[in-house]
């Protein structure tokens, strides 16, 4: 591929509910710029994005694809971004380096959760956008209706460029608005000018008029030129919409069919029209040599650095980690110095990675998005610059994972496969993450959703060879207990020559310290246990807290006192003292009064107001107290909840369903509680059935 300069660069995001278009919008573009020769399709699984195996078979994009669009003299660095919440992170990355965005609407489904988080998202990083409305040559699609919903939720920014044409219930032109002309497509694919139908006058003369506002709102002199009933001319009203577009006060509303492939010219038209190029945004870091702010502004004269904004780790194709470069040129062979890491990266060649395959390149200019093969240490978020300009950039915020399974290996010896697989998985993804969660005798993933550790078990089945069995997870129960108790334990055993004896006396009780598993003390008098021996018995007291006699969870917050004993002065050892340790402590544990502590989670949901009412009545069900409920703007209200942990599982299926995928949640330990008696029994006699 060409080398591009920066002011011939534009990165945009396309963002939107999963299933809305957006795929098949980036292959209608890209067959259009002739980057393939035939416009594959979702259903048939051969688009240019969707190339990855669980992709095709799923029917739904699952990693961001980049898409280097050559158009007139420009190039797009088009990236498309999965639609399910289950793969945010995947869009979080995107944005990170993206300059402007498209937020793709079915025109038959309208408005839906996936559109107002995108909308939040741009929000967020206050970024420019447009809106496409696809699937127009469905007869059900209303673009009328999008652009009504848009201007309810979003104000005076939305400002429609088109109107569609159906004509015989098909969909064969629009009007431009801005021209005041309408258009029809031909059998050639280009379009034919004719005078606006009269059937358009009205829905022409209302978007006109919230165009034309959200001009005279772009300036003093607009203002004043609009209400004194001045018309402005085409040129000053692209002019104002390409400022309008660019801070965010205006949001243009394109249409058109993927399927047909219409409306994409006007859309690349408009792209390169009024999204900035990367020298128009601002871009800075900190330079950690005397931790000064350095602006990098992509700016190609400036010394070198880049950010890595994604990691692809994969079996057949290697290592290859995603940039975009901040400032400066990036040439084969350069030297980068990676701060985060403390160590100088050779680059070797240099690529853009479109559609999945890495094409090498000459050069990267500031603003560009490229690929480094084989970095030695770099990983996702990291900076890389020169060792005499040492830059680091503000990492990307990336969503924190809340869903959990347990998982083992479903054949024995494939535990280090499966580890190997999983660490390069975690490097791709910042969303998933492993734990070794020792205390409870299992290995956890956890991931934003359970739908995204079932395409995670699948994908190490079909690229890794190594197959998991995905659990509900052993909830992190402990045991304590009320009361006090006395008991003893003589451990005796005799079997020719030295025997084992060991005498123990203690009193267990509660130690009304929930952050210490034990405290161990010794008010032994009259050497009835010897000192050396002391150790012996608090190392018996800590192997008993690892697996308590309840349920066999860990033991918290007791105190256990050695207050007397006896020894045998041949037959007494370390082993025996330890071993009547640990049975006193059984018998001792059993006698105070035992029960079982769940661990309580405070819990935040937001979601919008109309689904307040179902979500309170289930996490009621889910024995959740509320503490709670704050509106947070966008007619969303925040719940603030305590739950036990035991029925947070599969909770994120739960919510999705009943808020139809706008509802997030997050939680965090609180402290632990008394489990209610049914809930301790049932442990309890799990457990017995276990040993059995």
């Amino acid at each position: 591929m060409n080398v591009f300069t920066t002011d011939k660069i534009r990165n945009v995001v396309l963002l939107g509910h999963g299933g809305c278009g957006k795929t098949s919008l980036a292959e209608a573009m890209a067959y259009l710029a002739g980057v393939t020769g035939r416009m594959g399709s979702t259903a048939n699984g051969n688009t240019l994005s969707d190339y990855d195996k669980e992709e095709v078979k799923r029917g739904i994009s699952i990693n961001t694809t980049l898409i280097a669009i050559p158009w007139e003299d420009c190039k797009i660095n088009l990236l498309d971004t999965p639609g399910s919440p289950d793969f945010i992170g995947e869009a979080e990355e995107a944005l990170s380096v993206a300059d402007a965005a498209i937020i793709v609407v079915s025109g038959k489904a309208g408005i839906e959760a996936g559109t107002k988080r995108a909308w939040e998202m741009c929000e967020k990083k206050k970024i420019p956008r447009m809106v496409f409305v696809t699937e127009m040559d469905i007869d059900k699609a209303s673009f009328k209706n999008v652009v009504k919903d848009l201007q309810d939720l979003y104000g005076k920014r939305i400002a429609p460029f088109h109107l569609p044409i159906r004509e015989n219930e098909e969909f064969v032109g629009y009007v431009n608005v801005i021209q005041q002309k309408a258009k029809r497509w031909n059998a050639e694919g280009k379009v034919d000018k004719f005078d606006v139908p009269d059937y358009s006058q009205e829905n022409l003369k209302v978007c006109r008029d919230v165009l034309l506002e959200a001009v005279a709102e772009t300036s003093e002199e607009f203002m004043e030129r609009y209400f004194g009933g001045d018309e402005f001319s085409e040129d000053e009203i692209r002019a104002a919409m390409r400022v309008g577009v660019f801070d965010g006060s205006i949001v243009p509303v394109l249409m058109g069919s993927n399927t047909l492939a219409r409306g994409m010219y006007t859309l690349m038209a408009d792209i390169i029209k009024y999204f900035p190029s990367p020298d128009r945004c601002k871009c800075a870091g900190i330079n950690t040599t005397n931790n000064e702010v350095f602006e990098a502004d992509y700016d190609f004269s400036k010394p070198k650095s880049a950010y890595v904004y994604k990691t692809i780790v994969d079996p057949f194709i290697g290592k290859y980690s995603l940039i975009k470069v901040n400032s400066g040129v990036l040439k084969p062979d350069d030297v980068l110095f990676n701060y985060h890491r403390d160590a100088d990266e050779k680059i070797g060649k240099l690529y853009i990675f479109s559609a999945g395959k890495a094409e090498e390149v000459a050069e990267l200019h500031a603003g560009d998005l490229g690929a480094l093969a084989k970095l030695a240490v770099t990983q996702t978020t990291d900076s890389l610059s020169t060792r005499k300009n040492p830059v680091t950039y503000l990492r990307a915020a990336i969503s924190k994972p809340y869903v959990y399974r347990s998982y083992k290996a479903k054949n024995k010896g494939d535990e280090d496969k499966i580890s190997q697989a999983l660490a390069k998985m975690c490097a791709e993804d910042l969303t998933l993450k492993t734990v070794n969660d020792a205390e409870n005798g299992q290995t956890l993933l956890y991931g934003i959703s359970g739908q995204q550790l079932d395409v995670v078990q699948s994908i190490l089945s079909d690229k890794y060879k190594v197959d998991i069995v995905l659990e509900k997870p052993r909830i992190a129960f402990k045991e304590t207990v009320r009361k006090k108790s006395d008991t003893e334990y003589k451990y005796k055993k005799q079997s020719g020559g030295h025997g084992q004896y060991g005498h123990v006396k203690i009193y267990l009780e509660p130690s009304y310290d929930s952050e210490r598993q034990y405290v161990f003390e010794q008010t032994v008098v009259g050497g009835a246990v010897p000192k050396n021996y002391f150790p012996a018995v608090e190392k018996g007291v800590a192997e008993s807290v690892k697996a308590g006699p309840l349920a066999g969870y860990p033991v918290t917050g007791v105190k256990v006192t050695l207050y007397d004993g006896s020894y045998h002065t041949v037959d007494s050892s370390e082993l025996a003292f330890k071993v009547a340790t640990e049975q006193a402590f059984k018998q001792g544990f059993m006698n105070s009064d035992p029960v079982l502590l769940e661990p309580i989670a405070t819990l935040t949901v937001t979601l919008p107001d109309d689904f307040t009412g179902d979500v309170m009545g289930d996490l009621n069900k889910r024995r959740g107290k509320v503490l709670g409920m704050n509106p947070v703007g966008n007619g969303n209200t925040e719940i603030t909840a305590e739950i036990p942990y035991l029925e947070l599982y599969e909770y994120d299926t739960r919510l999705y369903s009943m808020t139809r995928g706008s509802g997030v949640f997050s939680y965090e330990f609180a402290r632990y509680e008394q489990a209610p008696n049914d809930i301790a029994q049932r442990e309890i006699d799990a457990a017995k059935t276990d040993k059995e």
